[in-house]
């Protein structure tokens, strides 16, 4: 869901975005000379291709984690692991600034342990491709700039961090099989979602569960929503429609949103019924 940042860039940002574009081609350069694709580094590292992918486009912060795996699989003899701290600090120094009707979830989202999303328009942002982001910021009315469209492809892509750290946290997703017919971007950018799907829904800790067409009930005819757990504070519930958001801590109405949540789930496919469903769009065309 929502991520907006400003249209400006400020100047600690681009000064962060242009150390991991650096750090991203160093790694390109690496693996290129040791003869390797993006997808056999991926497995290598014990990371998915898509993030290889972005960290090389300087659109995904570098974990240190990553550079130390990635230092050791290429041989780089500690020029990659060396730079684990200034990422950290650089990332500490260009948080994404986020609008003010984001920002309360922006936070929460950081130090979660725990969501779950009803998603019924489109692929959660959590969830997104690259190329898939890049597609629906494209698409936007009014139009967006290039410049603007980049930014936003790229706080996109880093809130997808919380993903990757470890401990995992648990996290669950209901999408409306509308969704995964709707082939935004075109067919081929369409198909790397879908794969991209299959990907976090054979991860442990992380569920994806699809809620077919075929269904004559539906509990989240009300809209999307997020259950969001941040470390040492209790459950949330977030709505957004458009460019207006709320945040919702009152216990009667999160435990309402969870029993609806639950219902979902039990009318949704369940996990291995959702990925033969995807495998099964993937292989019609």
């Amino acid at each position: 869901m929502g991520d907006e940042i400003r249209p400006e860039l400020p100047e600690d940002l681009a000064e962060a975005s242009d150390f991991f574009r650096a750090i991203g081609k160093q790694i390109k350069l690496l693996r290129e000379r040791a003869g390797m694709t993006q997808k056999e580094l991926a497995h290598s590292v014990g990371y998915g291709e898509q993030l290889i992918r972005s960290v090389e486009r300087g659109v995904r912060t570098p974990q240190p984690e990553l550079l130390i795996a990635v230092d050791r699989v290429l041989n780089a003899g500690g020029l990659l692991a060396v730079a684990g701290d200034d990422v950290v600090k650089a990332r500490a120094k260009a948080r994404v600034k986020h609008p003010a009707w984001f920002r309360g979830y922006a936070v929460l989202e950081v130090d979660s342990i725990e969501m779950h999303d009803l998603a019924t328009l489109d692929i959660p942002g959590l969830l997104q491709t690259e190329d898939h982001a890049r597609a629906v910021y494209a698409m936007r009315q009014p139009p967006l700039s290039e410049e603007v469209i980049e930014m936003r492809v790229a706080a996109r892509m880093a809130r997808q961090e919380v993903l990757t750290r470890w401990p995992r946290g648990m996290f669950s997703w209901v999408i409306d099989e509308s969704v995964l017919r709707r082939p935004l971007g075109g067919w081929d950018v369409h198909a790397a979602q879908l794969r991209r799907l299959l990907e976090v829904g054979r991860t442990r800790g992380m569920v994806i569960q699809v809620l077919p067409l075929n269904r004559t009930e539906h509990a989240g005819m009300g809209g999307p929503f997020i259950l969001i757990t941040p470390k040492g504070r209790p459950q949330h519930a977030y709505i957004e429609v458009q460019t207006s958001s709320r945040l919702i801590s009152d216990p009667d109405e999160v435990r309402i949103m969870n029993a609806r949540y639950n219902i979902l789930r039990a009318q949704a496919l369940d996990p291995e019924e959702t990925l033969a469903l995807i495998e099964k769009i993937l292989g019609e065309r």
